[in-house]
């Protein structure tokens, strides 16, 4: 009985001892693995977002929720009564366009120059809520132009902009001859209004004015009600590229710009630094304590602390090394306590030796040598210090 239950306890033991590092084991596996999921996840988001292109509801998108969308205008034209019809194809947006609507759009960076026109031939009212230099040479509206950044009032002869109030234009434009420029003066305005037989195209550069953002600054909504709210009904064409005039083609992205073989070597590299890194950084088992092969003597341990003091010139702490080991053998010698202080180890050496205590006090306790020469002969001193006690402690007394 006695032999299984050591037998027992012997395996229960060793099982105990075994599970621990098993246990470690796998959860520095486990969290090696996590890690390494993390950065795959990670490498393939980057890539998707690195080739994905131009999220459809960008900049003044009037179903845009972001700062940069432009549906806060949109809900407050439907507020006022006017339709708002969101197109992000030119068809259909030629095919809502009728009697008393308007167009609005920012700038179509997807249409070619004829695209443009065919689009808003049928269109009395056309506003473009952005634009570029090619843009305003195509409309032949005006041009960019420098002005102030304080807030402008309208200053026009345009009716439906009396009662706006101020805006802080982000970009001016200079009018053309028979333009009329609005919210600036005659060299720089911040909406430029054509209306030429009957239609009106109107610029201005909204990206601030209209965001979700900004809206509720200044006169910013009023201004935004005065262009699009003159009519019942509102088309808001979105360009997009599914909807340009290169047929056939898509707009160049990083995954069609790098070759196919890319992405995969991305996803290996990664692969093969998560295996390196756990690899290099797996434990190789518990820590074994080893006894040093060679064992070092004392004369060699004091013979090197001497040369690195040495070296170092550090004449005051080798002093005080050898003042301290002076000190605990004459207090041993002399049946003082290890503890006792140099006063005390002065006053028995002075006691034996019959010499004045003031000399060795100065010995065992007073300011360390400055140079070697000094150290040298301190040493030399010490020395004759233990010599002598030794002596008178080995010489019979003498009987009275």
């Amino acid at each position: 009985m006695t032999l299984v239950a050591e037998d027992t306890a012997t395996a229960s033991a060793a099982s105990t001892a075994e599970r621990p590092p098993r246990r470690r084991r796998l959860r520095t596996l486990g969290g090696w693995a996590i890690v390494a999921i993390l950065v795959i996840l990670g490498a393939f988001v980057a890539i998707q977002v690195g080739v994905s292109m131009p999220s459809s509801r960008g900049s003044l998108d009037p179903q845009g929720v972001g700062d940069s969308g432009a549906m806060a205008l949109a809900e407050l034209l439907r507020d006022q009564g006017v339709e708002v019809t969101v197109a992000r194809s030119r068809d259909d947006a030629r095919a809502a366009l009728d009697e008393n609507t308007t167009l609005v759009m920012s700038n179509p960076y997807t249409l070619t120059d004829e695209g443009l026109e065919r689009l808003i031939e049928p269109a009395d009212r056309v506003v473009f809520l952005s634009t570029s230099s090619h843009l305003l040479s195509v409309l032949g509206i005006g041009t960019s132009a420098n002005g102030p950044s304080t807030p402008v009032s309208a200053d026009c002869t345009v009716p439906e902009f009396a009662k706006v109030g101020d805006i802080r234009p982000d970009r001016m434009f200079a009018p053309a001859d028979g333009v009329e420029g609005c919210f600036g003066d005659a060299d720089a305005a911040a909406v430029l209004v054509d209306d030429d037989d009957g239609i009106r195209r109107t610029v201005v550069e909204a990206g601030r004015l209209f965001s979700n953002a900004y809206l509720a600054e200044d006169g910013n909504a009023a201004l935004g009600l005065a262009l699009l709210g003159q009519s019942e009904k509102v088309v808001w064409y979105v360009p997009s590229f599914e909807d340009s005039d290169i047929q056939g083609e898509s707009p160049d992205t990083l995954g069609s710009l790098t070759p196919g073989w890319v992405t995969p070597a991305i996803l290996l590299l990664f692969l093969a630094g998560a295996a390196a890194a756990w690899w290099r950084g797996q434990r190789f088992g518990p820590l074994v304590a080893e006894t040093l092969p060679v064992t070092v003597r004392a004369s060699e341990t004091m013979q090197g602390r001497a040369r690195l003091t040495a070296k170092a010139a550090d004449s005051a702490h080798a002093a005080e090394a050898l003042r301290d080991g002076s000190r605990r053998r004459l207090a041993r010698r002399l049946g003082l306590a290890v503890t006792a202080t140099p006063d005390e180890i002065a006053d028995a050496a002075s006691d034996r030796l019959r010499i004045p205590r003031g000399t060795l006090q100065t010995l065992l306790a007073g300011p360390p040598p400055a140079d070697d020469p000094s150290l040298i002969l301190f040493a030399r001193q010490l020395d004759e210090l233990e010599t002598s006690v030794d002596d008178s402690t080995r010489s019979p007394r003498t009987p009275e």
